[in-house]
């Protein structure tokens, strides 16, 4: 119990590294629990539109006018051309449309009438172009059947009247799922900081010569030392977890007690065990502290960057993303990005997931066979 024990007193000399890095997790990770919105709605918008009649406001002309005045807001802009444009470049407007003098008669006489546009590269304006696309088919269709200008107009009103409806299938939560995986993506860094750097600090004590020496002249096998070495870096790699899991359920509430909280907890669990074997081998690698803090920011704030802890991966350019696939926390984000998606979840649609999982866990043995053949070859040497 002698290495047990002294594995825990060291710890306690770090412990205001473990709470830096359990402070980083609250406040970063739960900003993203805030939300402006956790409602399943759908409101259509109408754009900010101007319409310059050059023809009377009469027949067809009217009806065109008024259609789109009723899907749209009409703005009062200057009757200047100078005005118009800066209002399309400050977005006061994002589609102007101009009616041609003369445009009732040459419709009517089955002229093809082309209306001037001016528009800007927006949402607004490709909605308007779409209504202003269905209108002018639905009155092209009805100018063939050579009808009088009322039934013309009735008819295309008629047309018109049937909408879609909006129907949502998705009962997900998308804003609550969105802040439990940005959360479970940022504890990937305080998991992996927390759990390199003490790790590697704690055995680098238990390396230090003097302290080496003691080890070798005691009457412990080094196999027994190593066993229970591990056995206390397994047991602290869990408590992190199981901290770090507890904070998320004050932080989240209620969503985690679910199949789908279960999911993202596992996928910690496995991620956690694989950043408790890299800390393992690379305490094997390193001897020395200082440069334990170099390689924890190389490793840790390097994964959190390229993998999506910090930045959304969806932000991030596809040759980073390459680049990120050689490592552990890749595969854990993007699993809890697909966990966040899933609509139903069964074998079939967790086949991503259990394929990170597979990769996350290949990590793990081959970190442990690299750690053995380091720990055979060190050895040797002594």
């Amino acid at each position: 119990m002698t290495v047990f024990n002294t594995f825990w007193k060291i710890i306690k000399k770090y412990k205001g590294t473990i709470i830096l890095y359990t402070v980083m997790l609250i406040v970063f990770g739960g900003l993203n629990t805030t939300t402006n919105d956790t409602g399943i709605e759908f409101s259509s918008s109408k754009p900010d539109i101007l319409i310059v009649n050059n023809d009377k406001y009469e027949g067809i002309t009217k009806n065109l006018v008024d259609y789109l005045t009723d899907n749209s807001n009409m703005i009062d802009i200057k009757d200047d051309e100078s005005a118009r444009d800066d209002a399309l470049f400050y977005r006061d407007i994002s589609y102007i449309i101009y009616i041609p003098k003369n445009y009732r008669i040459d419709t009517l006489n089955g002229k093809n009438v082309e209306l001037e546009i001016k528009k800007v590269d927006t949402y607004d304006a490709a909605l308007t172009e779409m209504m202003l696309s269905r209108y002018i088919e639905t009155q092209n269709i009805y100018l063939k059947t050579k009808i009088s200008e009322n039934e013309l107009i009735n008819n295309i009103n008629e047309s018109l009247k049937n909408k879609t409806n909006v129907e949502i299938i998705s009962k997900l939560n998308t804003d609550k799922l969105t802040s439990i995986t940005r959360y479970f993506n940022f504890a990937s860094y305080s998991i992996m900081a927390v759990t390199i750097y003490i790790i590697c600090l704690v055995i680098t004590s238990f390396h230090e010569q003097s302290v080496n020496k003691r080890i070798i002249i005691s009457s412990m096998n080094y196999k027994k030392h190593n066993r229970l070495l591990l056995l206390s870096s397994s047991i602290y790699a869990i408590v992190v977890w199981g901290l770090y899991t507890l904070l998320g359920f004050i932080i989240l509430g209620n969503e985690l007690f679910s199949i789908r909280g279960l999911l993202f907890i596992g996928n910690e669990f496995v991620f956690t065990m694989s950043c408790l074997t890299l800390s393992l081998l690379i305490s094997s690698l390193v001897s020395s502290k200082v440069a334990v803090s170099g390689i924890v920011n190389v490793v840790a704030l390097g994964s959190a960057f390229l993998c999506g802890a910090f930045i959304p991966l969806e932000w991030l350019p596809s040759s980073v993303i390459k680049i990120a696939h050689i490592l552990p926390a890749y595969y854990f984000i993007s699993s809890n990005e697909t966990i966040k998606t899933l609509e139903i979840i069964n074998t079939s649609t967790l086949h991503t997931v259990f394929i990170n999982t597979a990769v996350i866990l290949a990590f793990t043995i081959l970190f442990t066979i690299i750690n053995n053949i380091v720990i055979k070859k060190k050895r040797v040497i002594a």
